[in-house]
């Protein structure tokens, strides 16, 4: 181990590694949680994705109408019956990825860093 690269933090400071920890390990932790974070952004992309397919959805559902409104129907049935308030991937709705991500996935890696973080370095996070 180096010398302690954080001797102006308090002993009990959540940010200072715990005594005894090796560089190598503080490194591997930080790895985890890096990656924890990619996991973050991707969970968050699913929301988005949620989110702009129900709105894509609703404005789908108004170009309908506004197409039967101009005096259209063959467009406007195309439409309704192929894409209106479907589910984009077959047998699931959006936010049924998102909780199934949550439950499969992202808890799970979540739960398994805090793990790692609490075996190897007392649960601290973002180390130096």
């Amino acid at each position: 181990m180096t010398e302690d690269p954080t001797p102006d933090l308090a002993a009990d400071d959540p940010w200072r590694r715990p005594a005894g920890v090796a560089d190598a390990t503080v490194a591997a932790v930080g790895k985890l949680s890096e990656a924890l974070e990619w996991v973050e952004r991707g969970r968050g992309s699913l929301y988005d994705f949620h989110q702009q397919m129900g709105r894509a959805d609703l404005l789908m559902g108004e170009a309908v109408d506004a197409l039967r409104a101009a005096g259209h129907t063959e467009h406007p049935e195309d439409l309704s019956g192929e894409f209106v308030g479907r589910n984009v991937v077959e047998g699931r709705w959006t936010f049924q990825l998102v909780e199934e991500f949550d439950d499969t996935y992202w808890g799970p890696v979540r739960a398994a860093e805090q793990r790692v973080r609490d075996d190897l370095v007392g649960g601290r996070r973002h180390l130096y």
